[in-house]
């Protein structure tokens, strides 16, 4: 399957990933046959690209490092305990810390499998789907920097909940789609503040986890805020959560962009190194991360085309191909792979957006 924007979307694809809200409800059915009205109902939803069925690698299963039903439950509890909050300035942190256990759990299970899924969230639900993606990302990462299983909960507990200071904000300049003024600007930057105050109330929440709300948007070198923390006085845990926080953004769709390929994500971030955000948290970050995922099309130095259908954990620039045109522009008669980390001379030389390959495979017929 391959992730496509709403924008390249047909009539007559077929869904490969269902597509649900934030309070777990299917929009769309997995195997459901795209049409025009289907496409709408995305669009309306807000929701700006989908997994679809591909022929030249219909057969591949790509396995999330957490499961579906783990993600959607986790993104509802938090739904729930930021609505609570609003309503009755009051958290279930007992639901809240189950949910992160779990996801820790089937992490440390799949610990050896590359994140290769882009997650799927419409706009009105991106705070919830992006802390999730948060919370997954920093402990992989916590996990690759060897963190034991306490220090596990307590990153999993601040980067699920290190926006949670944004419930005080007020929702008009929260989703305002233009640039926002500076007084709009300040009071969202208060939301670090907020949210360390809310969460050092809660006796059964360790207040290094809400340090990492206090702390996330402090910068490496000194110009973050809210106190201008700089380097190691920045705590590990929220240094971990900004870099998960830079990447998953980055790859987000936003009502003002479509999100980064994984590859432009992971340049960015390592542009960002030693000056925004802590390298060596960078680093563990990206042992975890397919640069080239399932299901993404590339060109290689010997200028045929191909499709990734299997990533190489030790040499995650490396992943397995299967050539689909050669050369000359022209489909092979029979589809065969090519394992890149068993040959040094071959590099990727960039990626195929979905037009450039919609293009080349409408000539080639």
């Amino acid at each position: 399957m391959r992730r496509i924007s709403i924008n390249d979307l047909e009539p007559d694809m077929i869904l490969a990933r269902a597509i649900h809200n934030s309070d777990g409800r299917i929009l769309l059915h997995a195997n459901m046959l795209i049409n025009e009205s289907y496409i709408y109902r995305l669009q309306a939803a807000g929701i700006l690209s989908v997994y679809v069925k591909d022929k030249y690698c219909n057969d591949l299963e790509i396995q999330d490092v957490v499961s579906e039903q783990t993600r959607i439950e986790t993104v509802k509890v938090l739904k729930d305990n930021f609505n609570q909050l609003e309503k009755q300035h009051k958290m279930n942190i007992r639901m809240v810390r189950n949910m992160v256990d779990h996801i820790v759990d089937e992490l440390l299970i799949n610990k050896d499998i590359l994140v290769n899924l882009t997650d799927i969230r419409s706009f009105d639900d991106y705070t919830f789907a992006h802390s999730v993606n948060v919370c997954v990302l920093s402990i992989m990462t916590g996990i690759t920097l060897q963190y034991n299983s306490l220090k596990l909960m307590e990153l999993g507990m601040g980067a699920l909940l290190h926006d949670i200071g944004k419930t005080r904000i007020d929702r008009s300049i929260l989703q305002k789609p233009d640039d926002l003024t500076r007084e709009e600007w300040n009071e969202v930057k208060q939301h670090s503040e907020y949210g360390f105050d809310i969460l050092r109330k809660y006796d059964d929440l360790s207040l290094l986890s809400a340090h990492v709300a206090f702390q996330h948007h402090e910068r490496w070198d000194g110009h973050g805020y809210p106190r201008k923390l700089a380097g190691e006085n920045i705590h590990e845990y929220a240094r971990i959560v900004a870099v998960a926080d830079v990447y998953d953004a980055l790859l987000a769709d936003r009502p003002y962009r479509p999100g980064y390929s994984v590859n432009q994500a992971i340049l960015v971030l390592k542009r960002m190194a030693g000056i925004y955000l802590d390298a060596n948290c960078i680093n563990a970050l990206l042992a975890n991360i397919s640069t080239y995922p399932i299901g993404c099309i590339i060109e290689l130095s010997t200028g045929e085309i191909g499709i990734v259908v299997d990533v190489n954990k030790e040499m995650p620039a490396r992943p397995v191909i299967r050539l689909i045109y050669n050369n000359l522009g022209k489909a092979f008669l029979q589809f065969h792979e090519v394992d890149l980390s068993k040959l040094s001379t071959i590099v990727i030389t960039r990626t195929l957006s979905e037009k450039e390959f919609a293009y080349l495979t409408s000539n080639s017929e």
